[in-house]
C-alpha cells in the first residue's frame, strides 16, 4: 500500500510539474522556474521545521544535543537522502532484492521498517546481506497507518522463516516505529527466539513530534501515552533480550534524543545525523551487522 501511496505521489508531482511548466514558460519563465523549485524542494521547508523543533525541544535533555550547525549539515544531507528513499527505493524498488532463505547454519536477519516506510526503505542493507550470503527476511508494516500491535504477527512470521532456514534465533534490525513493533512482538513472546534486537533511532518513550500524528500508530508514539505505558508495564520478556539502541543527537522525527534509548541496553550515540541518513551511516550497519557473529 505505501508503494502504490508514494508511486502516486511521485508521479502525480512529476505531472504538476509538467503543466505547470507549460503554462507558464513562455509567459514567464522565471515563474515557471520559481514555481518549479518550490515543487521539488519542498520537502525541505517541512524537514527544516522538524530539524528546528527538534533543536528547540532538544536543550532541556539530559542527552546533549548536536550543535547549530551540526543540525544544518543533518538538515541537507536529510534533504538529499529522503527524495531516494522515497521517492525511488520504496514506490518503485521495494521488491527488487527478494528475501534470502537458502539454508545456512549461520544467523540470519530480520529488518522491519518504520512508520509511512515499506522493506525498501532496506535496499542497501539487503544488498549487503545477499553480498555475504546472510539469510534475511525483510517485512512489510501492514496496514500501514493501524495500531502496532497489528504487526506483532508479521513480525513473529518473519522470525519463524529465518530460523527455519538457520536454526538460529535472528537478529532484530528495526529503523524508527519498527523498534516499537518489536517491542509489540515481544509482549506475548519467548524472548529466546531472537538473539538480540537492534534499534535505530525508535521512540521507546515517544517522540515530541507524535503530538501531531492523526493515524493510530502515530498516537501511539505520543510521549506519554497510554500505549506506550501499557508496553512498558505488560513487556515483561524484553528483560530476557539483550537491546542496542542506536540515537542521534540531532534526530528531526525522534527527539529529543533521550527518547530512543532503553534502560539497560548497549546505547550507541550518533552525532549530528537525521532520522533516515542514521540508517544508511556506514558505521551503524557495520556494527549492526557485526553483531550476526
Amino acid at each position: 500500500m505505501i508503494a502504490r501511496l508514494q508511486r502516486w505521489l511521485v508521479l502525480g508531482s512529476l505531472v504538476v510539474a509538467i503543466l505547470w511548466v507549460s503554462a507558464w514558460w513562455f509567459r514567464s519563465p522565471a515563474i515557471a522556474v520559481a514555481g518549479l523549485c518550490v515543487l521539488s524542494l519542498g520537502h525541505a521547508g517541512f524537514l527544516a521545521f522538524e530539524f528546528i523543533a527538534s533543536y528547540r525541544v532538544g536543550a532541556n535533555d539530559p542527552i546533549q544535543r548536536a550543535t547549530a550547525m551540526q543540525y544544518v549539515s543533518a538538515w541537507l544531507a536529510e534533504c538529499r537522502i529522503a527524495p531516494r528513499v522515497f521517492c525511488w527505493q520504496q514506490p518503485f524498488r521495494w521488491a527488487s532484492i527478494p528475501d534470502r532463505l537458502q539454508p545456512d547454519d549461520r544467523r540470519g536477519a530480520v529488518l522491519i521498517h518504520g512508520f509511512v516506510c515499506n522493506r525498501g526503505f532496506w535496499n542497501p542493507w539487503l544488498r549487503e546481506l545477499r553480498a555475504i550470503g546472510r539469510t534475511f527476511v525483510a517485512v512489510n508494516l501492514e496496514p500501514p497507518f493501524g495500531s502496532i500491535d497489528n504487526y506483532a504477527r508479521i513480525v513473529d512470521d518473519a522470525i519463524a522463516r529465518v530460523t527455519a532456514a538457520t536454526g538460529r534465533p535472528p537478529l532484530l534490525i528495526c529503523h524508527s516505529m519498527g523498534g516499537l513493533a518489536a517491542r509489540a512482538w515481544l509482549r506475548d513472546a519467548d524472548g529466546a527466539r531472537v538473539h538480540r534486537i537492534v534499534t535505530i533511532a525508535t521512540p521507546h518513550r515517544g517522540t515530541w513530534l507524535a503530538r501531531f500524528g492523526r493515524t493510530v500508530n502515530g498516537r501511539e508514539m505520543r510521549m506519554g501515552g497510554e500505549w506506550l505505558q501499557r508496553v512498558d508495564c505488560e513487556q515483561t520478556s524484553a528483560r530476557q533480550v539483550p537491546f542496542t539502541c542506536w540515537y542521534s543527537t540531532s534526530d528531526n522525527i525522534v527527539f529529543p534524543p533521550s527518547v530512543a534509548t532503553l534502560p539497560g541496553a548497549d546505547n550507541r550515540p550518533v552525532v549530528g545525523q537525521g532520522h533516515v541518513e542514521m540508517a544508511f551511516d556506514e558505521r551503524v550497519r557495520r556494527e549492526t551487522l557485526a553483531l550476526l557473529d
